[in-house]
């Protein structure tokens, strides 16, 4: 039985064992940080008949005096009895590199929770238990999103759906803005290369709204280059030439004799005056609304993040967005498409969790961070300098 490096070839060959993994633990991530100046390594665990029984991706940068080493949502297991063995070896492995901060972020799940945060399961405690017996520090259980990392992961559940049946599974707030948003003939489609910085747009756009920081342009390209085809980034378009001559042609065949003929025309009318007023104030069709961006693996889909204009909110462009996207995934027969982050405060401050509620799923706790300092004197003695030095 030993730790040891692994080939990109055993790895992948691994991943083909698991039932569960992250699009984490994959070897397009590992392109991806390969490809941000960070140095990946595959590592695994093999018992006495040389079989590798858990591997991981880790990615390590340089730090003041040493390396940052990490693993990120893995490590990816086919026999579990390993796994105390495993993360003492890593241990030892990363205090031989020089590793002066090792950080361990577990995939399992930690407890479930209904779509309103009421607990479905039992709390994992011996996940924690277990990793500080090993001798790793814990961050402690908490909301929002420590250091950047969603820890609160609200997730739906696509087992038993086709893609004609999913929409009933939505919250009738949901239907409600689909159905708003398909009268206007907006179009979801995935974009090309060229078109990555319009995407970027968006984000941009949205993150200065929401108060969050858009990564560089060069992140963009790598993911889009990395993934390839494990990766969609979706965009709603609306080309209002088009549809205005949509909701003229609704206006037109209405039943005059139903009693519900005023108020339909109006609502038309209402949503003609909309895009007559966008039209007005374009001068390219299409235009972008919204963008999300899905990865792929092996049973889930997960929509990293996405953005929208405010101006053209009254459109429900992101719900129509993220009817789209679970479609496909239904289509790669996956099991479960994870929206990712939420804070895990349920007093509806959240506006975020409000959102991705109204595709009725369920949220998952992770247990955090769990951190080790192979050498705790000298990652001490090189905090205090940074202290005195600011």
């Amino acid at each position: 039985m030993a730790f040891c490096q692994i080939t990109k070839e055993e790895f992948l060959k691994h991943c083909e064992q698991v039932n569960e993994k992250s699009f984490f633990q994959s070897i397009e991530m590992a392109g991806l940080l390969s490809k941000r100046g960070y140095d990946v390594r595959y590592a695994g665990f093999k018992n006495s008949q040389s079989e590798i029984v858990i591997s991981t991706l880790l990615f390590c940068k340089k730090m003041a005096g040493g390396l940052y080493m990490e693993l990120n949502s893995g490590p990816l297991v086919t026999d579990d009895a390993y796994l105390e063995e495993f993360y003492q070896s890593l241990k030892n492995y990363a205090k031989r590199e020089g590793v002066l901060e090792l950080v361990v972020k577990p995939s399992q799940a930690y407890q479930l929770f209904d779509s309103v945060g009421n607990p479905i399961s039992e709390a994992d405690t011996q996940l924690i238990e277990k990793m500080v017996q090993v001798g790793f520090k814990h961050d402690g259980l908490q909301t929002g999103y420590p250091n950047g990392e969603p820890v609160w992961h609200y997730v739906k559940d696509l087992q038993g759906y086709s893609t004609t049946s999913l929409l009933q599974s939505y919250n009738k707030n949901s239907k409600r803005n689909i159905k708003n948003s398909e009268s206007y003939g907006i179009r979801i489609r995935s974009i090309n290369h060229k078109e990555l910085s319009a995407f970027k747009k968006i984000i941009e756009e949205t993150g200065a709204r929401q108060g969050f920081e858009d990564r560089d342009s060069g992140y963009y390209n790598s993911l889009f280059e990395s993934f390839g085809t494990q990766a969609d980034f979706l965009v709603a378009e609306l080309d209002p030439k088009v549809s205005l001559k949509q909701i003229e042609k609704e206006i037109e065949t209405s039943a005059r004799n139903s009693k519900q003929y005023a108020q339909q025309v109006q609502k038309l009318l209402k949503k003609q005056e909309v895009v007559q007023n966008i039209l007005n104030q374009t001068q390219t069709a299409p235009i972008f609304l919204a963008c999300a961006l899905i990865i792929y693996d092996v049973n889930e889909a997960t929509y990293l993040f996405g953005g929208s204009y405010s101006e053209f909110q009254s459109l429900s462009a992101p719900f129509l967005l993220q009817y789209e996207a679970m479609q496909r995934a239904i289509k790669r027969n996956l099991k479960r498409y994870n929206f990712l982050g939420i804070q895990g405060i349920f007093d509806s401050s959240d506006g975020v969790l409000r959102f991705k509620q109204n595709f009725n799923g369920y949220i998952l706790r992770k247990a955090g961070t769990f951190r080790y300092y192979p050498h705790p004197i000298k990652h001490k003695i090189i905090q205090i300098i940074k202290k005195i030095v600011k």
